[in-house]
């Protein structure tokens, strides 16, 4: 059987297996709906907080002119809160089936029994905020045939190949896409219920040249199949594989360092993370006690916004049902707020900022979706220009083991082009790039035009930090 008649085959047998989430137009009243008969079984003196999740994925890998891999999977749940007296309970379980609904509920309230007392422990309360109409699903993607998702990434496979003389190979090129759904509903009164599209294609190409070899991965990012760039991805692969080859060490020193978007993303959704106010009442971020001091350039204006269409992991809702919304982290360099879920905004005696994040599987957390910096007025190029001696990062390793959250002291590998006289020159790899996030932020003078939405908590922007600490020789 050839890889395409494989493809309508599974088509047709997940028809009748696993009927996907955008088959029904009312997916979102159905989920709602198993919530609010969880939440209607409520006792007296209870708390409950139901939420309720479905997914559908697909996966295709090229390899070759064939197809490596072709998985599709559907997954659900549900998770359920029961709180009482400050003491809270949870279970969840991994189906929707009807008579799995009471045994969660009965875990939860077993569980609810070893609890300990917390007076700030409580299920979310409505706070007026309205939710924003986001337009996040696409019925393109939903009725996409997977032959078509089999076709664009053999497609992609084949033009990464192509794009340059010196690629040897192609390690990897996908296509993926998500449609999901998800509802919430409480004794508070709460009622929320949303479902979104994604899909990206990503390709790792190899270079070589005199025996060395370099690799390098592109991507194309949107909500259904027609925002995917094929050329896109398949060229940037290309162009970040080969653009290494021949890279040495450089000499170390302190010098000017510039992020691409890429890496500056990595670096921006660390420091968003240390704006937690749960890290923060745990002592775990080098920003507690800071509220209104200034932290960072006047340049830099940081902002958590999920309802910002554009960001790949925008949404209407947070994981205990209130409106996201967007909230301003830091303004002009100073700390202006950290970001909450009900329960931390109870503790420090405010308002929950729409930031609880959560799966089926846990309690509401902390944390940011969508931070962004207010982009500047100067392109990347208008910035290397002033530079006379430095150095552009297009990639790091192992940044997240590397950052202290509480001290801020950060160092990772790194690799990238040398600046000199304001122009990119030889490639260099195999060095450190040191310091503190404090001071990162603080020596910042300069911030691009061309901030750019990646699969990441954070959106990219060409940064310019005035000095850092570089190692290689």
């Amino acid at each position: 059987m050839t890889a395409l008649r494989r493809c309508v085959w599974l088509d047709s047998l997940l028809a009748e297996r696993l009927p996907e989430v955008a088959d029904s137009h009312d997916v979102e009243a159905d989920l709602l709906e198993i919530a609010e008969r969880v939440v209607a079984m409520a006792a007296s003196g209870e708390e409950i907080e139901a939420v309720v999740v479905h997914e559908h994925e697909t996966e295709v890998r090229a390899y070759e002119g064939e197809i490596e891999s072709l998985t599709s999977a559907e997954s659900q749940g549900i998770g359920v809160r029961v709180v009482r007296d400050g003491c809270q309970g949870f279970a969840y379980a991994g189906t929707l089936d009807s008579g799995a609904l009471m045994e969660v509920l009965g875990e939860a309230r077993d569980n609810l029994e070893f609890a300990t007392p917390d007076e700030y422990c409580a299920v979310a309360q409505p706070d007026g905020v309205p939710v924003t109409n986001l337009d996040l699903y696409r019925t393109a993607l939903a009725d996409y045939p997977t032959d078509a998702k089999v076709s664009m990434a053999l497609e992609l496979e084949r033009l990464t190949r192509s794009a340059h003389p010196l690629i040897s190979g192609v390690e990897s090129a996908e296509y993926g896409d998500s449609v999901s759904a998800s509802a919430v509903a409480t004794t508070t009164g709460i009622r929320s219920a949303s479902r979104e599209t994604s899909c990206f294609l990503s390709a790792y190409a190899l270079a070589e040249q005199g025996g060395e070899t370099q690799t390098g991965f592109g991507l194309s990012l949107g909500r259904e199949p027609d925002d995917l760039d094929v050329t896109h991805a398949a060229s940037e692969a290309a162009e970040r594989s080969t653009r290494m080859l021949g890279a040495v060490k450089p000499a170390s020193g302190r010098i000017a360092v510039v992020l691409d978007p890429w890496v500056s993303a990595q670096f921006l959704g660390i420091v968003a993370g240390t704006l937690n106010g749960e890290a923060v009442q745990k002592g775990r971020s080098l920003f507690a006690d800071r509220m209104g001091d200034e932290v960072a350039s006047p340049l830099l204006t940081l902002v958590e916004d999920p309802t910002n269409p554009a960001a790949t992991s925008a949404t209407a809702t947070d994981g205990e049902g209130l409106a996201t919304r967007r909230n301003v982290l830091i303004s002009g360099g100073r700390l202006e707020q950290f970001v909450h879920n009900s329960e931390t905004a109870r503790r420090a005696g405010t308002a929950s900022t729409g930031s609880a994040v959560r799966g089926y599987s846990s309690t509401p957390g902390v944390g940011v979706r969508a931070a962004s910096v207010v982009g500047g007025d100067r392109t990347p190029v208008e910035l290397i220009n002033g530079i006379e001696d430095g150095v552009l990062v297009l990639g790091v390793s192992g940044l997240h083991s590397g950052v202290n959250p509480v001290s801020g002291d950060f160092s990772t590998g790194a690799e990238g082009l040398r600046i000199r006289g304001g122009e990119l020159a030889e490639p260099i790899r195999e060095f450190t790039i040191a310091s503190t996030i404090q001071k990162m932020l603080s020596d910042l003078t300069g911030i691009g035009n061309d901030v750019q939405w990646l699969p990441m908590r954070a959106a990219g922007v060409t940064l310019v930090i005035a000095e850092l600490t570089v190692s290689g020789v």
